[in-house]
């Protein structure tokens, strides 16, 4: 170790470690994976030229001349480790009842058997298939039988509409659907896909030959007609198992395709993220045991997200089964299947070592459970959390009060050490760009299953850069701004082997989205924050989300974070508000921490009043609401988790120019889309209480 390291700790070496020399440190981490073909080269750097602009940009690729099976990494290679008796999956439905667990060794029969089916049905290396499901086992066992056969999955959240579906699959061209006779949310019963998925391919310029049909007895889709290409799983199955019909592995080129996943943009045609094989398998193979801790067959990891996600890609399926760990599939709501307890109780029932979730849940758990006794009274306090050593977050960002509550919570009752853990990446990324290592020393030593003292969480902060990931924050000219001052978050590149290179069939729009705005210098990751003096990196808002107040740039997340402070806030969502003065003024939407509704839109004087002391406390008085509507359900988010601050931003101008019943565009990845009503109608009543014109807010500048 070099004198200078002596003293850092090992997180901060093993990332100057992975930014000084990528080839030596990514070469290290690929010795762990199963290569099917060693590649000779970690990293390949070039030029690419853009067919239709003749921009030239940077292009890079990971073990280029590798080849791998992912499916081989995550099934076959433990079963004949000897460790296929070791549960892979428990599958936990709390809208059915259902519970379900599968060894390696099951999984493993399940898998090439159903890649036997979709290669007599025509699928082959390189073709795309497209997977809508519910979170069933079923839908694990297609993602890897596709990947097994080489062949490619684009997996479509299950409850997309048809048209967005249809969307989807021009973009891809699937050879086959794999889908479902039906979904369950939460308490709202069975949803009926064939008739979403018929119509989708009606809608839809390019047609599957195929769709594959996981019958569920909650809800049949009859019939299945075999003339317009639809099958029966299940029976599929059965004769390929009555013929021994298998398949093997087939080994993919490391630059080929693993799987697309769209992003769930708000406006626009959703891009198609292109995964590549042998970067994904290397980066998630490090990442699951450095960051998560998560080391083998000891470890089960409870990730409450879905496969529509790539939080569920990475971290329900392909990572933990990439450590050989066990893997929990929910399927519900953290709330309401029955109750707030539903997590805690997966927790005590299956020993989870690390809970994934997204903030968005925990809201919706405190909202319903606000004194926390599930936890502390049902499972906590006969010491059935003991097994939780982490909580990770991610998705939204994570206000500080929250962090800060479920970190007492964890010392109280559950493993010693547990912390809270927020991080933050994105569908682009693969793989968290930043957070806490739990560890670290695998950075150094793969080998090594040491969980170390981890560095300190600072409540609001994303941790630091994860390896791989070269983070900055610059101006909007592309100039790197001082520690602590806010501004556009960047990457350098090469990005870490996990996180994307182009975007599927478009270079031209990778380009334009990614590297065209500070001309190919950084990738734009579109979101805004800070790195302080210590190398914390705390992401504020998306990039749009920032508001020009009086000359002054303020995140929404900075408001919003000052606003729950308030203990009888649960949630909100701050919108810039045109202002003549002062350019915009923060407007706000907020859920109380009750479970009441309450009663009018416009909040008391004296919570005004509180929460305008808190911003003026933390922030400054220039960042003082312009107005503050209150309601329950009333802050749309998508199902992902984030914030449709657009939407509410669309209403409330809508209301400032008396136009309250024009549509708004809500995007298909929408939770909820009552909340857009309930939130239209709090609006409306708002205006028509306060009667004032958001343009001019002089009315509001003077009571608030």
């Amino acid at each position: 170790m070099p004198p200078s390291d002596r003293g850092k700790h090992v997180q901060d070496r093993v990332y100057e470690a992975s930014i000084a020399d990528p080839e030596s440190f990514w070469r290290q981490q690929a010795a762990h994976v199963h290569w099917h073909k060693q590649p000779s080269q970690v990293i390949r750097k070039g030029k690419k030229t853009l067919a239709k602009s003749r921009v030239t940009h940077d292009s890079w690729s990971w073990f280029p001349d590798g080849e791998i099976s992912t499916t081989y990494n995550c099934v076959d290679r433990h079963v004949h480790n000897g460790n296929g008796d070791n549960v892979a999956i428990y599958w936990d439905s709390a809208v059915t009842g259902v519970k379900e667990k599968y060894t390696y060794k099951q999984l493993f029969n399940e898998v090439e058997t159903l890649a036997g089916v979709l290669r007599e049905e025509g699928v082959k290396k390189g073709d795309v298939v497209l997977i809508y499901m519910p979170m069933i086992p079923a839908a694990l066992f297609a993602m890897l039988a596709i990947a097994r056969l080489g062949a490619i999955h684009a997996v479509v959240f299950g409850g997309f509409s048809a048209a967005a579906l249809a969307q989807r699959m021009e973009a891809s061209r699937p050879r086959a659907i794999m889908t479902a006779s039906c979904g369950i949310e939460g308490s709202k019963g069975p949803t009926a896909y064939k008739h979403l998925i018929e119509d989708a391919i009606e809608k839809s310029k390019f047609k599957p030959g195929k769709t594959i049909i996981w019958q569920r007895d909650e809800l049949r889709w009859d019939p299945v007609l075999k003339e317009n290409g639809q099958r029966n799983w299940q029976r599929l199955v059965k004769s390929a198992r009555n013929r021994g019909l298998r398949a093997d592995a087939v080994p993919v080129q490391s630059n080929d395709g693993l799987y697309i996943i769209y992003t769930s943009g708000t406006t626009g045609t959703p891009k198609g993220v292109l995964r590549t094989a042998g970067g994904h398998a290397v980066g998630l193979n490090f990442s699951i045991k450095y960051l998560f801790g998560i080391h083998g067959p000891s470890d089960v990891m409870f990730t409450a997200s879905d496969v529509g996600w790539v939080v569920g890609h990475s971290y329900i399926l392909y990572a933990p089964l990439l450590a050989g760990a066990t893997t929990v599939l929910f399927e519900g709501k953290p709330v309401g299947c029955p109750d707030a307890g539903t997590f805690w109780r997966i927790i005590n029932e299956y020993k989870v070592t690390t809970l994934f979730t997204a903030p968005t849940a925990l809201r919706a758990i405190r909202r319903e459970d606000p004194n926390n006794d599930f936890f502390r009274k049902t499972y906590g306090g006969n010491g059935g959390l003991k097994s939780l050593r982490a909580l990770f977050l991610a998705g939204e960002r994570s206000e500080p009060s929250i962090v800060q509550m479920y970190q007492k919570l964890l010392r109280e009752f559950c493993a010693e050490g547990a912390t809270v853990v927020d991080n933050w990446w994105s569908s682009e990324s693969g793989s968290p760009i930043s957070g806490i290592a739990l560890s670290a020393s695998a950075g150094e030593d793969f080998t090594s299953a040491h969980r170390d003292k981890a560095l300190t969480t600072k409540p609001g902060s994303a941790g630091k850069a994860m390896p791989g990931f070269d983070v900055r924050v610059v101006d909007d000219e592309g100039n790197e701004v001082k520690r602590g001052e806010m501004g556009n978050i960047v990457l350098a590149v090469p990005l870490a082997p996990t996180a994307f290179t182009t975007l599927w069939e478009d270079d031209e729009r990778f380009y334009k989205g990614y590297l065209k705005r500070f001309n190919g210098r950084w990738l734009d990751t579109g979101d805004a924050g800070f790195i302080d003096e210590d190398g914390y990196i705390s992401i504020m808002s998306r990039a749009d989300d920032v508001i020009n107040v009086a000359a002054h740039r303020f995140s929404t997340g900075q408001i919003e974070q000052a606003i729950t402070t308030h203990t009888g806030i649960a949630e909100a969502a701050v919108i810039g508000i045109p202002d003549e003065l002062k350019g915009h003024l923060p407007f706000a939407f907020v859920t109380l921490s009750s479970q009441e509704h309450p009663e009018s839109a416009v909040p008391s004087e004296k919570l005004v009043k509180e929460v305008q002391m808190l911003i003026r406390e933390q922030i400054g008085a220039v960042a003082s609401l312009g107005g503050m509507i209150q309601g329950k359900g009333i802050i749309p988010k998508t199902r992902s988790g984030k914030t449709l601050r657009r939407v509410l931003r669309e209403l409330t101008e809508n209301a400032t120019h008396g136009a309250m019943d024009k549509e708004v565009a809500v995007p298909s990845t929408i939770e909820d889309r009552e909340a857009v009503d309930i939130a239209r109608g709090k609006v409306k009543e708002y205006f028509e209480k306060k009667g004032k014109d958001l343009h001019k807010a002089t009315e509001s500048r003077a009571k608030l």
